[in-house]
Formats: structure tokens, sequence, C-alpha cells
């Protein structure tokens, strides 16, 4: 349980980051984002090499392993490719511009739909009993810190973040987010092949 704690430190800790970069106080964003994000990824591997273990067919597993390896794909490339990783994470203030395109064009806050399959697919590659009980903890906290996100920081962070509002859903993509991604995917294939 004391994992669990860990975890909830490590994304109120992590959230922080946006409170920090308005008030752009140099280098502590850096050392928020590193702590709070090392905590949830310690909390996150010792919750799944938690010793009491799920009773589920090996199909399962396998399966979670496959869902596992595509969740950290997107994951990471919604979070650490689409955005600009020193300017979103290391250096003092907020990014320059909003970024709506890519992953971005099919929902606000992307991270959060891998992140939920993420955890899903390591409940099934882990079998932790554990996990079982801190999935539901974890994902309503980075639901909830993305709804405070959207509420009270983009909005003061980013100039064109209410147009983006109402033309991109927060969470859950719809057939107008479906086809602003794959054109945005289209329009970045092009551009690839004019250089």
């Amino acid at each position: 349980m004391n994992y669990i704690l860990v975890g909830i430190a490590g994304f109120l800790i992590i959230h922080l980051c946006d409170p920090v970069a308005i008030k752009r106080i140099p280098v502590v964003k850096t050392i928020v984002w590193v702590a709070g994000s090392g905590l949830l990824v310690y909390a996150l591997v010792m919750i799944s090499l938690w010793p009491d273990r799920l009773s589920l067919p090996i199909w399962s597993t396998w399966l979670g392993w496959a869902l596992l390896s595509v969740s950290t794909l997107l994951f990471l490339c919604s979070l650490f490719i689409s955005l600009p990783f020193r300017k979103t994470y290391l250096a003092t203030g907020v990014g320059e511009k909003l970024i709506t395109g890519g992953l971005y064009a099919l929902a606000r806050h992307p991270g959060v739909l891998w992140y939920i399959l993420l955890i899903l697919s390591l409940i099934l590659a882990s079998k932790s009993v554990l996990l079982l009980i801190a999935a539901p903890i974890f994902i309503l906290l980075d639901i909830a810190a993305v709804v405070l996100q959207d509420m009270f920081f983009f909005g003061r962070m980013f100039a064109d973040y209410e147009s983006y509002r109402r033309q991109t859903p927060m969470l859950v993509p719809n057939r107008k987010s479906i086809r602003a991604f794959i054109s945005s995917l289209r329009q970045a294939r092009v551009q690839d092949e004019a250089f």
C-alpha cells in the first residue's frame, strides 16, 4: 500500500510543473518534473513486482506484453516526441506554441488515453493484485490532473487554447478529431516528402 502512496505523491508533484511554469521559477520545473516522474515510475515498478498475483490465463500475459509495447510507445511519443521536450519539461516558463497536430489532433490529452492502456496492459503482463488496486486510483488522478490543467492552466499558458478546446475533444476522440488526426498525418507526410 505504501507504493500506492508513493505513486500518488509522484502524480501530485508532477502536476506542480504547470504552476511553476506559469510563475517562471528557474530550475524548479525540471526538479519537480524529475522528482514526480521518478516517484511514479518507481511506484509502478514496485507495484508490478508485488508478490501477490492474479490467476489469469497465459494468453492474457502475452496480450498484456503486446499492448504494453504499443501503449508505452504511444505514451512516450505523445509526451516526449510530439511535444518539444526541452521547452516542455526543462526550460523555465511555458513552451512557445500550442501543439494541435498529430496525436494532439485526436484529443487534447492523448497521454491520458495511452496511460490508461499502459496501466491496463501492465495489469495483464504483471498479474499484480496490488496494481489492480492502484490502477483506478492512478487513472482517476491522471484524469483529475488534466481536468485541472484544462480549466486553470492551459488557457493562461497558451493564447489560442480556447479555440483548440472548442475544436478538439478532451479525452475521447470523435469522428471529427479522428479526421483531423489523419489529415495532420497526411500533411506531415507531404511536408517530409517536400524536403
